[in-house]
């Protein structure tokens, strides 16, 4: 009994973090598909990441709040760098993307070359720690996403397109603490392929579900089986929405 209880104390609030991720990263990713930017969501994901890593090597791991600033500065400053290219090089968009998330990566790995626990951390920014998100974390995670919300429906419509990045800033700056370099961009992508014909509301409730089930299949099997959370999710959500690809097919 005790041993069941432990589980459900890990899991409702790893799978409450993957509802949270999927709230925003759903209709985003809708967005990242219709630009034709699919890599923009690993190249801010990885910069919010080095935003981690800069503010660790600073000494600031400590203090929630500097580091929240250091990593949302980064991200922001992604972002507006590439809006910045898609306005001036639209023709070098996707490339300009993938230079950005190279470097971001690999200046990262720099960064840690001489600490100890370097390795451990990249593992973690890559594939996240999911299952250890505590109430708390949770609750402020909860709160940046409202905020997040808020960026989207306070900046005008004729500035679409810097809305979209700043709240993809922040919403990405939100996800990779909580899930982890690698969930965030299966959240933002296979959700939106699967549901990219679709109308609004029935894409929406599908997105939600397949991302939502494929959360809750990949945390229990991580759970049960003791295997990395993460990368085990990824997998769970490309083979539900790969079950729901048939359902939305036959109907």
């Amino acid at each position: 009994m005790e041993a069941a209880y432990l589980a459900w104390d890990i899991l409702i609030p790893a799978l409450l973090t993957g509802a949270l991720v999927l709230l925003t990263h759903v209709p985003l990713g809708r967005q990242v598909l219709a630009r034709g930017i699919i890599f923009i969501d690993l190249a801010v994901a990885q910069i919010a990441a080095l935003g981690v890593v800069i503010a660790t090597l600073l000494g600031w791991g400590e203090n929630l709040w500097l580091v929240q600033c250091v990593v949302v500065a980064s991200a922001l400053l992604g972002a507006l760098l590439l809006h910045w290219s898609e306005s001036n090089f639209p023709q070098l968009q996707e490339a300009l993307i993938g230079v950005a998330f190279v470097l971001a990566a690999t200046l990262g790995i720099l960064l840690l070359s001489h600490d100890p626990h370097g390795g451990e951390q990249l593992k973690a920014l890559l594939a996240g720690q999911i299952l250890w998100v505590g109430w708390s974390q949770l609750g402020n995670a909860a709160i940046a996403t409202l905020l997040a919300a808020c960026v989207w429906w306070v900046i005008p419509g004729r500035f679409s397109r810097l809305r979209f990045y700043a709240t993809f800033a922040l919403a990405v700056t939100i996800s990779v603490q909580l899930v982890g370099v690698y969930l965030v961009f299966a959240s933002l992508i296979i959700p939106a392929l699967l549901i990219r014909r679709l109308t609004n509301k029935r894409a929406l409730y599908w997105g939600y579900g397949v991302g939502v089930s494929g959360y809750g299949v990949g945390l229990l099997m991580s759970f049960y089986f003791d295997l990395p959370a993460g990368p085990l999710i990824v997998w769970s959500l490309g083979g539900v929405a790969l079950i729901a690809a048939g359902f939305i097919r036959l109907r």
